[in-house]
């Protein structure tokens, strides 16, 4: 497939679904692909986590299937206006004690030419289901 063939299709995908396939793949650089060379990650409850580019999303998801090898994304809700996604996840692995790592909240995206181009991250630990 040629470059400008792959970039019409992907972006003619859905880029959440996308990214949630991506992620469920559990290979890093299928993640960064979803974002645009020039993406912008804002997290609003912790600023100093914010950063610029796709090659941090790829050292980002690196580390995190390192913490938590089987981790799932489900897209649990979303709404659509123009390039503006709001989305709300939840995503669960199992951490390196064996413990069920549970994080969810909601992920605000712009998208850009079928990627994502910035975003506004809230996601964080949810406390994991206890069994009955």
């Amino acid at each position: 497939m040629t470059d400008d063939m792959e970039m019409s299709t992907m972006s003619r995908q859905d880029p959440v679904e996308r990214l949630r396939d991506a992620i469920n793949s559990h290979d890093p650089q299928q993640v960064a692909d979803c974002f645009t060379p020039d993406y912008v990650a804002e997290v609003p409850h912790r600023p100093a986590e914010g950063f610029t580019g796709n090659e941090h999303v790829l050292a980002n998801w690196t580390a995190i299937y390192g913490r938590l090898p089987d981790i799932r994304a489900q897209l649990l809700r979303r709404a659509t206006a123009g390039p503006e996604f709001w989305t709300e996840w939840e995503m669960v692995g199992t951490g390196p004690d064996g413990a069920t790592v549970v994080l969810g909240g909601p992920a605000i995206v712009w998208i850009r030419d079928g990627r994502i181009a910035r975003s506004r991250f809230y996601l964080g630990p949810v406390p994991a289901p206890v069994p009955t």
